[in-house]
């Protein structure tokens, strides 16, 4: 199978890659970056319909190269990801987001949301069903940290900002790139913790093989 990966930071590709190598070795994956969405979209404070159309032009190029399925790791564009999965259905194209958001809704009632990246807190909540208490936090710096190259300052940022989600039955972490902190965010907070590498493979894995029967 073959799986095309569209990024909009690159700090997703490390953490997908490492999940599919856990979880699904034998998918065939390309990797398409455009890292001057995230810096777009927050120029623009908001999802524009140039945004969606540059979406579509890029899931065209993966159906193009003969993908058996999309998965985006950008959180924060879940409007413009659906309308590259209406284009193309029935190809699975998944939102970064999508396969966490069922096995956290599956596993608890009180969801901290924890995120690197601030549109992420505007857009994805609203995939949450309206009976979920979520709890919304930022880990700020944590980003800035990460473009510099500093990845332990990043995961430390995350991991002290989890502390405040004590009180929540689970904890999501919403970016791709925060995978890496996930055990030592459970260790503190004594919770669950999802990620959203880990669900999206499990479920493109799930849907291409049934797929094949």
């Amino acid at each position: 199978m073959r799986i095309t990966l569209v990024h909009a930071l690159k700090h997703s590709i490390v953490p997908i890659e490492a999940s599919f190598a856990r979880l699904w070795p034998d998918a065939r994956l390309m990797n398409l970056l455009d890292d001057s969405l995230s810096a777009d979209l927050a120029r623009d404070g908001g999802l524009t319909d140039p945004m969606t159309e540059r979406f579509l032009r890029l899931g065209r190029y993966a159906a193009g190269t003969g993908s058996d399925a999309i998965l985006f790791t950008c959180s924060a564009f879940g409007p413009c990801i659906e309308a590259v999965a209406r284009a193309h259905a029935p190809m699975p194209v998944l939102k970064p987001n999508e396969a966490m958001i069922e096995q956290a809704v599956a596993k608890g009632r009180k969801i901290g949301l924890l995120s690197t990246f601030p549109p992420t807190l505007a857009s994805m909540p609203p995939e949450f069903p309206s009976s979920i208490e979520l709890v919304p936090k930022l880990a700020e710096g944590a980003m800035a940290a990460l473009d510099r190259g500093d990845r332990a300052t990043h995961d430390r940022l995350v991991v002290e900002a989890s502390k405040d989600l004590r009180d929540c039955d689970l904890i999501a972490l919403a970016q791709y790139s925060m995978a890496p902190a996930a055990e030592r965010v459970a260790e503190v907070t004594g919770r669950p913790v999802l990620t959203t590498p880990d669900s999206a493979v499990m479920k493109l894995k799930g849907m291409l093989n049934a797929g094949r029967t």
